[in-house]
């Protein structure tokens, strides 16, 4: 009988990797690991949870037990799966791809993620997308107007707009500055 734990801060592959990594350490078996979630072999025992408690807390991670803490980081996981490690097109709506995935009504997630958050879901989709707009931004191989289509924004001059709204320089000021403002997702 599988089981599903709920893991915090795991924002990237190389968190994978390293929940991969104390998942071995400890001897448990998993069917599959993606951002935020594991998928056991069989359900731990209390000896089984706490060691894996430790060790994730000792990693950065923590597990997630209740329900609405569970789904709020299913959210941003989403988020940052798209906009961070997905280059595929669509024009599907932030509001569809995510009521789509939990199977709950957008409404209700949305006002769940702002009172638990304190910015609303939307806020955050823009904190993430400006975040990998600075990173590509520092790679320097793509042009602003292939970062505008690469992350689905309307026009350069939107991007730019949303860009100096959150960060308060525009983006060829940010490529000038020193200090690059990169924040690690997890702190976003």
């Amino acid at each position: 009988m599988s089981s599903i734990i709920h893991i915090k801060n795991m924002v990237c592959p190389r968190c994978i990797s390293t929940v991969s990594q104390i998942l071995s350490d400890l001897n448990l078996d998993f069917k599959a690991i993606k951002l935020g979630e594991v998928e056991l072999i069989s359900k731990l025992n209390e000896l089984q949870r706490e060691a894996l408690a430790r060790k994730l807390k000792d990693s950065g991670f923590n597990i997630i037990n209740d329900r609405k803490s569970q789904l709020i980081e299913q959210m941003k996981n989403l988020v940052v799966e798209k906009v961070h490690h997905s280059n595929e097109e669509t024009d599907e709506k932030w509001a569809d791809i995510i009521s789509g995935e939990l199977n709950l009504d957008y409404k209700y997630l949305s006002s769940l993620f702002s009172s638990v958050e304190s910015i609303t879901f939307e806020q955050y989709i823009i904190n993430q997308k400006i975040e990998r707009v600075k990173e590509l931004i520092v790679y320097d191989e793509l042009t602003l107007s292939e970062i505008a289509f690469q992350l689905h924004y309307s026009s350069v001059a939107y991007l730019s707009n949303q860009f100096k709204k959150v960060t308060g320089m525009t983006p060829t000021q940010f490529k000038k500055s020193v200090d690059k403002n990169r924040k690690s997702l997890d702190e976003i």
